[in-house]
C-alpha cells in the first residue's frame, strides 16, 4: 500500500512539473501514473547498475555525475513511456532535480501523517 501511494504521489508530481516546464509534456493522469511507475523500476533496477559502472566518475566529481544518471533514468523513462515527453537532456537534469525536490517534500508530508496517527 505504501509503495502505490508513493507512486500516485510521484504521478502527481510529475503532472504538476509537466505543467510548469516547458521541455516537459505528460499525456493524462494515467501516463503520469505509468511515469511514476517505470521511474521507479529503472531506479531499482538500471540505477545502481550506471552508478557501479561510472563510481570513477562520480568520486571524481564529488557526487554531482549522479544528476547525470538521474537524468538518464528521465530519458529512459522517456523513451519507455508514449505518453512522456522529455526535449533533451538540460530538461531532463532540471526534471529530475525538481521531481526529487517534490518527492521529498510529499514524502515527508505522508511520514507525518502517519506519526499523527500513531500518537
Amino acid at each position: 500500500m505504501k509503495t502505490f501511494l508513493k507512486i500516485l504521489l510521484t504521478a502527481l508530481a510529475v503532472i504538476i512539473l509537466a505543467n510548469i516546464l516547458p521541455g516537459v509534456s505528460v499525456a493524462g493522469y494515467v501516463s503520469a501514473i505509468i511515469v511514476a511507475a517505470v521511474i521507479a523500476l529503472l531506479n531499482m533496477i538500471v540505477r545502481p547498475l550506471l552508478i557501479f559502472f561510472t563510481l570513477p566518475a562520480t568520486i571524481v566529481t564529488f557526487g554531482l555525475f549522479i544528476f547525470v544518471i538521474n537524468a538518464i533514468i528521465i530519458m529512459l523513462a522517456d523513451k519507455l513511456v508514449d505518453g512522456f515527453a522529455v526535449a533533451n537532456f538540460w530538461w531532463a537534469l532540471l526534471f529530475s532535480i525538481l521531481l526529487s525536490i517534490f518527492r521529498s517534500a510529499l514524502f515527508s508530508l505522508l511520514k507525518d501523517d502517519r506519526k499523527q496517527l500513531n500518537s
